[in-house]
């Protein structure tokens, strides 16, 4: 009962890049690699013990969770390297932004670039969803970091790359983006306070 308790916890407190980058390439791999890399790299099964609950010899097990092991290690790879040019175009939109370089921000945005916001009915905030680069880049530098006083923070959002907006030591936006081809295709703007409280201690910092 210890040894099933502990195989437990090894799934729960399984490394989440490890985690997600299983579930991106799960579908990829075949049944019998899926329950070898799970039973022997998450729960800590023996290969001769994985052998007997797949019905393949040892050695097969073997190379089955190798295989899936390697497929993981790409995805964590290519995630990384996805990750790091995200967050060149978002720091690259930031710098723009902050100058008013229409140039700048029309070359970081997708032509069919769309913008979200959501105020929670609260505070103001984008009326419709905008798609296109000339009105969304009219929206960016009507609403900027020089017109509004806002400062520009770089930080992770919903696990990417993302900017919040502080002012006064309150966060007053949180900025998400869907980046593909080194430009943005997607901008959302959570501007709800409700939803930002969580935030506050990234104005203090």
């Amino acid at each position: 009962m210890a040894a099933l308790s502990r195989r437990r916890g090894a799934l729960i407190t399984l490394d989440e890049s490890v985690g997600m980058a299983f579930l991106i390439v799960r579908d990829s791999m075949s049944p019998a690699q899926r329950v070898a890399f799970v039973l022997h790299d998450v729960f800590r099964y023996p290969f001769p013990e994985v052998a007997r609950i797949v019905g393949r010899t040892p050695a097969a097990c073997r190379r089955l969770a190798f295989t899936a092991r390697r497929g993981i290690r790409t995805a964590q790879e290519s995630a990384a390297t996805s990750t790091a040019q995200d967050a060149a175009v978002v720091r690259a939109l930031k710098r723009a932004w902050e100058h008013n370089d229409v140039g700048a921000l029309i070359r970081l945005l997708d032509p069919e670039v769309t913008a979200v916001g959501d105020g929670g009915g609260v505070v103001r905030t984008l009326e419709h969803p905008l798609r296109g680069r000339e009105p969304i880049v009219r929206g960016l530098l009507r609403f900027g970091p020089r017109q509004s006083g806002q400062t520009l923070l770089e930080r992770t959002v919903n696990g990417r790359p993302g900017l919040v907006g502080c002012q006064d030591g309150a966060v007053l936006t949180v900025y998400s983006f869907g980046v593909s081809d080194h430009r943005v295709r997607h901008l959302w703007a959570m501007r709800n306070p409700e939803k930002l409280r969580s935030w506050a201690t990234v104005a203090a910092a």
